[in-house]
């Protein structure tokens, strides 16, 4: 092929290219765990933005400030300003950055995997399941999902009746 005709494509191809990189740009984080067979409910409101590495997986999402928030009473959860960890299909590991606490403990979300219509929570050293349709709505940071003005409706968080410990 000549010089010209190698030009000539890579003329053609340009726009195409960057119409794809605009198109990954005007994306969420939510939308993107979507792709990942994530529910956006794993992460809460307020997501400023996100990086994503294709080939490699390592991907980062951004907040204002740390955020917080209680679920049916009995989680806290907390999220630095910057997670990151590993991401693939039904499977988020090496995460950073999020934390909950058990008892009067907090500790590090180490790995969220799904399993059919459940999500495992790890923390290292034990995991526990829920069902995926707790995770339909996005937390809002300060209320998780009572946040109405309307008088607080307690919505349950369902969990699965096993704790796998790796102790």
């Amino acid at each position: 092929m000549s010089l010209p005709a190698i030009l000539a494509v890579l003329v053609l191809l340009s726009p195409f290219s960057f119409a794809v990189a605009d198109d990954d740009d005007t994306r969420s984080a939510y939308d993107v765990i979507q792709d990942f067979n994530f529910p956006m409910g794993i992460l809460p409101k307020g997501v400023t933005g996100y990086d994503l590495d294709r080939s490699t997986g390592k991907w980062a999402a951004y907040f204002d400030g740390s955020c917080s928030f209680a679920l049916e009473g009995s989680y806290q959860l907390k999220y630095k300003s910057t997670i990151t960890g590993t991401i693939s299909e039904n499977r988020l590991k090496d995460l950073t950055g999020v934390s909950v606490k058990v008892l009067f403990l907090w500790l590090n979300i180490v790995e969220v995997s799904r399993s059919g219509d459940d999500l495992d929570f790890s923390v290292g050293i034990a995991s526990a399941s829920f069902p995926i349709d707790n995770f339909y709505e996005c937390p809002q940071c300060g209320c998780g999902l009572n946040c109405s003005p309307a008088p607080p409706q307690v919505r349950k968080i369902k969990m699965k009746k096993s704790l796998v410990s790796s102790i």
